[in-house]
């Protein structure tokens, strides 16, 4: 144990700061696979032991991607049975969901040669239909009941938004629309609320994700934030008694294409002088004056900002404290990116159960990330002034 000690300080010492983090890690693994292999073998390396129950057989080299970088490894061998280090065994939900997908995907050859290489680098050389089943099973289970939990309480603030996906159907390759829901409750948590998979945005399929929503126990929702796609706006006008809030930034995005590209920069900084208002009288007076200002050599854009006033003006009756996180979707449209570079290592779904199973684990993953943060997303005493409770809903008194 003392030379442990030593060789551990010593390669504290002499290691760069850069690579130290790394090189603990490396010299941590394979003390823990010598004393594995060690319990499994009766005795130490080298040690003579009656109680020996196996001898070494050298070691094999394995790659391991940590996110210190990547650690080289030297894993023991034996002559009788086997040994796999028990750190690698564990994995994180979404990393055990993209390994399924890349193995089924490998099984029913529609795997490219990135996926085929991808599975080498994992350690595998091939795989069985029935270790596939298992490890699908498993995650299946734990996304299903992730989705499909009952939500409770109040959730004042919705986000909708989607990302595309390729995916083999009918031996077909065809882009299929991954749409999911975040949502803030009463206390200020943040949460998603679910996703589907439908060939596109469509009203009617957009209209039966809210319902499902609904039938789980969605309620008390008073903001519904999203881009200005007409199949969300009709569901949220049919299904959701509440105000919906058109995001600012696909607003500006969308206004921007009636300038010039000489003008653009100053017409940005005109509309964005509304959403400097500390009111919403305020932003909507100035809205109307740049509308009007742009009118005579713009007549377009003005048009598109008497129509999206009322829409991208909507959060400012809301509290200012809450302002930045709902005046747009780029909370969710941050987590659609995560998910977007984690598909894009499968390139192709081989059905749409991959994708749900891949993309509801990596939901899962971050709605985990969300529940252990200490911080709220909004405080309490904010989201209190949006209870319909009147007890709720009057401040604290100071005792």
């Amino acid at each position: 144990m003392t030379n442990d000690m030593m060789s551990f300080r010593a390669l504290v010492e002499k290691a760069p700061d850069a690579d130290i983090l790394r090189d603990m890690i490396a010299f941590a693994t394979a003390r823990m696979m010598e004393m594995e292999v060690g319990a499994l073998a009766g005795a130490a390396f080298g040690q003579k032991s009656p109680d020996r129950l196996a001898q070494r057989n050298g070691y094999r080299e394995r790659d391991w991607e940590t996110r210190a970088g990547t650690i080289e490894l030297r894993i023991p061998k034996l002559r009788k049975g086997s040994y796999f280090p028990s750190f690698l065994e564990p994995r994180r939900m979404a990393e055990k969901a993209l390994t399924a997908v890349i193995q089924e995907a490998y099984i029913h050859g529609v795997s490219t040669r990135s996926v085929d290489d991808l599975v080498r680098a994992m350690g595998g050389t091939g795989v069985s239909k029935s270790q596939v089943s298992r490890l699908c099973e498993e995650i299946d289970a734990r996304v299903k009941a992730f989705l499909d939990r009952p939500l409770e309480g109040d959730w004042p603030y919705v986000w909708l938004d989607a990302t595309y996906v390729k995916v083999r159907r009918n031996h077909r390759i065809v882009s299929v629309a991954a749409i999911v829901a975040i949502g803030v409750n009463a206390d200020g948590r943040r949460e998603v609320l679910g996703m589907d998979i439908g060939l596109s945005e469509a009203e009617t399929f957009w209209t039966e994700f809210l319902r499902k929503l609904r039938r789980r126990g969605l309620r008390g929702v008073k903001l519904v934030i999203s881009d200005a796609h007409e199949g969300i706006k009709a569901a949220v006008a049919k299904l959701m008694n509440a105000t919906w809030q058109r995001c600012r930034v696909h607003t500006m995005r969308n206004a921007l294409a009636h300038a010039g590209k000489s003008s653009r920069r100053v017409v940005s900084a005109f509309m964005a002088t509304a959403f400097a208002q500390d009111s919403a009288e305020a932003a909507k007076a100035q809205w109307r004056r740049v509308a009007d200002q742009l009118r005579p050599k713009l007549p377009k854009l003005a048009g598109f900002m008497d129509e999206a006033e009322d829409d991208v003006l909507a959060y400012m009756t809301f509290p200012p404290d809450h302002w930045s996180k709902i005046h747009s979707t780029n909370g969710l449209e941050r987590l659609n990116g995560e998910v977007k570079r984690r598909t894009e290592v499968v390139g192709i779904f081989p059905n749409d159960e991959a994708i749900i199973r891949l993309v509801g684990a990596i939901l899962l993953e971050q709605n985990d990330e969300w529940a252990v943060q200490r911080a709220r997303y909004m405080t309490l005493e904010t989201m209190a002034t949006l209870s319909d409770d009147a007890i709720v809903g009057l401040p604290a008194m100071v005792i």
